[in-house]
């Protein structure tokens, strides 16, 4: 597959582009919780008790989507759209990343379960296959969402000025500390967790997650699979102990990746690739 060069990319979408990004990512997704937070009762009587499972907490997680899109769609029009969206089709990769994606990250929450005690305690905590099914596809439709801006957009931006290290470190900051308002929230998922670890453990998601974006070529499908894990409902609460274990595999993967992490040039740095087939 042809992809058109750094060079290029840049005037299709400037590098400033990730200023107003941001601003509707953290706008409408801070902005909906906010109203929840600041006016509980109005919001309650009109739109319901905010959950994990409410209309309005799906558009804010979809923020960071919705706002790449727009800008991929003002800049490149509906051509650039679907080439931006032909990287859902990119998953060729070296096979290490498929076992750590499939095998690797499980084992992570089994660990940090394994140290919380609670390994054993319910290894499937579902009445039914139809609720395990329900669970399931209510995560891969919320949380992977997200990749659309993070990795699909901000990533490469992000790439085009400092190295793959840094970059997925600026990205993990940036992506944990947008979850904030989640956690002063009582329905939500994160009203059960404690931020810090959460947003440490983000930073080291990023960062593992920036070399299996530049391997599979500014895929979109992978690190959307990452994320997948990272929620799957499958797996034992770990919280906050598979933080750990996270930083571990952070540090293990950076090493591994040393040379290619630590120089600018082997970052994707396309947001839109020049192809009209795959």
């Amino acid at each position: 597959m042809k992809t058109v060069s750094s060079g290029t990319e840049r005037h299709r979408i400037p590098f400033i582009a990730i200023v107003p990004f941001l601003l509707m990512a953290f706008g409408l997704t801070w902005g909906l919780l906010a109203l929840y937070i600041l006016l509980p009762g109005r919001m309650n009587v009109v739109f319901g008790e905010l959950t994990g499972h409410h209309p309005l907490f799906f558009l804010a997680v979809y923020a960071p989507a919705i706002a790449a899109i727009v800008i991929v769609a003002y800049h490149s029009g509906l051509s650039g759209l679907r080439h931006y969206f032909s990287r859902l089709l990119l998953w060729r990769c070296p096979p290490a990343w498929y076992v750590f994606l499939i095998l690797g990250i499980p084992l992570l929450f089994i660990g940090g379960a394994a140290i919380k005690g609670n390994l054993l305690a319910e290894p499937l905590p579902f009445s039914s296959f139809k609720a395990l099914l329900m669970a399931l596809i209510l995560m891969a439709i919320k949380g992977p969402i997200e990749e659309f801006g993070w990795r699909g957009f901000a990533l490469p931006l992000i790439q085009r000025k400092f190295a793959p290290i840094w970059a997925g470190l600026m990205v993990g900051i940036i992506w944990g500390g947008w979850h904030f308002p989640a956690f002063l929230l009582s329905g939500t998922p994160q009203s059960a967790w404690s931020f810090t670890p959460f947003f440490i453990g983000s930073v080291a998601a990023s960062v593992i997650m920036t070399p299996l974006f530049n391997a599979s070529h500014g895929s979109i499908l992978l690190p959307a699979l990452f994320h997948f894990q990272l929620i799957n409902p499958i797996w034992p609460d770990a919280q906050p102990y598979d933080t750990i274990f996270f930083l571990g595999a952070a540090a293990l993967v950076v090493w591994l990746n040393r040379k290619k992490m630590f120089r600018q040039v082997d970052g994707i740095q396309d947001v839109i690739p020049d192809t009209d087939a795959i």
